[in-house]
């Protein structure tokens, strides 16, 4: 599996439309790329290849994965997605997860190849962020994956 440089254009909307929807959000376990340790757990992860998001579960500031968990299964993007000990793919629907991370405080997002340009809305339920939460969001870096997060 070769290892990208930049997230896919479809992970990163992840991560801004959140912010611009939910600007006090809490983003500490919010991620794209791998961490070297993350690597070595996990060589195949879609992290890798640009193609997954970690999103962090913040409900007080607007982003309720366990939400999110149900809604994006109807989003033609999703390859498969993990919270809370529990993954969901289209052609298995939800199981447990047990690989070592159970993702209790953010929700894995990993997408198909053919959408990783798609840029679209991923939440239009949560309404339309304001104009300047749009600019904020673009503005600010981009975070690093975390070794344990």
């Amino acid at each position: 599996m070769k290892l990208v440089k930049r997230a896919t254009p479809a992970a990163i909307a992840v991560l801004r439309q959140a912010t611009a929807i939910a600007p006090l959000r809490m983003k500490a376990s919010d991620g794209l790329l791998p961490s070297k340790s993350h690597l070595k757990q996990s060589p195949v992860s879609d992290h890798n290849t640009g193609l997954a998001v970690d999103l962090t579960h913040d409900v007080v500031g607007g982003i309720d994965c366990k939400d999110l968990f149900i809604r994006l299964r109807a989003d033609k993007r999703v390859k498969y997605l993990i919270f809370k000990g529990r993954i969901w793919s289209q052609d298995k629907g939800e199981r447990p997860y047990t690989g070592s991370n159970p993702h209790n405080k953010h929700l894995h997002i990993s997408l198909k190849e053919a959408h990783a340009k798609d840029t679209s809305p991923w939440f239009p339920w949560l309404g339309t962020p304001k104009a300047i939460n749009k600019v904020k969001a673009k503005v600010k870096l981009l975070p690093k994956k975390k070794a344990n997060s």
